[in-house]
């Protein structure tokens, strides 16, 4: 009797051990709200929201800090953010379920299902297919014609898709990895040509509605007064405020999607769930979609220079599938996206073997924010060790601040600030034009240059002489890079062409200025 006794002890106690062991697996962090809060101060992000989800129910969906700067209003599971590149696996679904319906196929030409599509070179323009725009291995350069859409332009979505056939490919076809919003943009137009639908409405009835997305929408325009959304923010000249919303609605299909912790939630939980609604019987997509779509198709190179600071997540492998990223870490094959906007950068994260999908929002330009904040939910759920992400990030973050401004010093010091332009300054006025975005005006006002790109209200910049025939365009927006233009003149003293690049090495790479060549439009062409 007193031995059974104990057995039935020893068997309840066991048996409440396994269970506060699995109720403990599925919780977040205990410090998280500590963590958080700490990572907020040392990056100078205002506001985050975050989600995890775990053996498809949603463990933790908070918000943390103000939406906006200067305004108590808090940010909670709900507020919305613009998730910027995590766009692009929404767009990847909505043609998954096209292939789903016998609409498409993967691998058909595109050429086919969208008309008059065509790259620079003509066979690409015959070989491209389908999927081959979800995965970076255009041949295109990283964010190669990015300034169509970035800052915010005149150009329509047909227009950018256009205009991709005057874009010089920067590698051959399928041969190199490099990030391309472009592509995505005509998967989009793809999506649109198929369905008989906008790219917008598409995803509001195949993919927001069935999940339950109630508040995520496509388009800044959505935004009314007193809605829940926060505020996006970045450093200009060095301080952190509040900054005007970018329209992306002419990139909507590679990043135009505003969301909050909590919908994303909903997103993770189908995604780890292979295309199933959870609680339902009903599908986004088939199992095979989900599998071809995550399922490595480009080889994504591993950086050999990783900061020492964090070269314990260095992953072995890392790739692209169709509209997310695919690496490992501690073991664990981790698939997921991060996205940036003006304003604005996210993450969204998924771990297979742990049935586990983070989501974390941030209304501040600040990558290390998120990232630190994400390992450190990782090694929670993966049993530990973790690390101070907080500093080690801070470290790498300050070390890539004090290289950028140490090249840019040593150019200002090698600069031949006695230099002269080799022409009145009038010579250089003039209309100019590029193959892909077409024209801009350079002109002369208060005895100076003024560069304008027509095509964007935020492109107005005043040529300061830098050294010769460069000038540096600052401009009057200072959410914009500044750039070196350097003009190339004809045996004649006349301009032949002008290029630009990037002051700092720290420029977004949408700020692809080196892509583009301006030739002067001639007196006849103007006619």
């Amino acid at each position: 009797m007193r031995e059974s006794s104990l057995r039935v002890k020893f068997l309840v106690a066991f048996c409440l051990l396994i269970a506060a062991s699995l109720v403990q697996a599925q919780a977040p962090p205990a410090d998280l709200d500590d963590y958080v809060a700490h990572a907020m101060k040392t990056f100078e992000v205002p506001g985050i929201s975050i989600s995890i989800v775990k053996d498809g129910k949603v463990v933790l969906a908070n918000g943390y800090g103000v939406r906006k700067l200067g305004d108590p209003a808090p940010v909670d599971a709900n507020t919305l953010f613009g998730i910027g590149s995590n766009t692009k696996a929404f767009t990847a679904a909505a043609i998954a379920t096209l292939v789903d319906e016998g609409k498409l196929n993967w691998d058909d030409p595109v050429y086919e299902r969208l008309k008059g599509f065509e790259m620079y070179d003509p066979y690409v323009s015959k070989e491209m297919r389908i999927r081959d725009l979800l995965c970076h291995r255009s041949g295109l350069g990283l964010g190669e014609g990015d300034l169509m859409f970035w800052p915010h332009t005149s150009f329509t979505r047909d227009d950018v898709v256009y205009r991709v056939r005057f874009l010089k490919p920067a590698t051959s076809f399928r041969s190199h990895y490099a990030y391309s919003n472009l592509m995505f943009v005509t998967a989009g137009q793809v999506v649109a040509a198929t369905s008989g639908d906008t790219w917008d409405a598409y995803l509001r009835e195949k993919i927001f509605l069935p999940l339950g997305m109630k508040s995520t929408n496509t388009s800044t325009d959505a935004y009314r007064e007193g809605d829940n959304w926060a505020h996006p923010h970045s450093k200009v000249e060095g301080k952190l405020q509040v900054i005007p919303f970018e329209n992306l609605d002419n990139a909507g299909p590679a990043g135009s999607i505003n969301s909050s912790a909590a919908d994303l939630a909903k997103w993770a939980m189908m995604q780890l769930n292979h295309g199933q609604i959870p609680g339902t019987d009903k599908r986004l997509f088939s199992e095979k979609a989900w599998h071809e779509m995550w399922s490595q198709q480009t080889v994504v190179p591993v950086g050999e220079e990783t900061p020492e600071e964090i070269r314990a997540l260095k992953p072995h492998f890392a790739g692209y599938g169709l509209g997310w990223f695919l690496r490992d870490y501690k073991g664990r094959k981790l698939v997921g996206h991060s996205g940036g906007v003006a304003g604005f950068v996210t993450r969204v994260l998924m771990v297979p073997e742990e049935n586990l999908g983070v989501v974390i929002l941030t209304n501040a330009e600040e990558d290390f924010a998120f990232e630190s904040i994400l390992y450190h939910i990782l090694d929670s759920y993966f049993g530990g060790p973790t690390e101070d992400y907080i500093a080690a990030f801070k470290s790498v973050e300050d070390k890539e601040h004090k290289k950028a401004e140490e090249t840019m010093a040593k150019a200002a010091a090698a600069r031949d600030a006695n230099s002269k332009p080799s022409l009145p300054l009038k010579k250089y006025a003039g209309d100019y034009s590029d193959p892909w975005y077409g024209t801009v005006t350079i002109r002369q006002e208060s005895g100076g240059l003024v560069l304008n790109f027509l095509r964007t209200d935020k492109g107005v910049a005043d040529l300061q002489h830098w050294q010769y025939d460069t000038f540096k365009a600052h401009w009057r927006d200072r959410t914009v890079e500044d750039a070196f233009v350097t003009f190339a003149l004809k045996p004649d003293g006349t301009i032949d062409h002008f290029t630009m690049a990037a002051v700092s090495p720290l420029a977004d790479f949408s700020f692809d200025y080196q892509d583009l060549y301006f030739t002067p439009v001639q007196a006849a062409e103007k006619k």
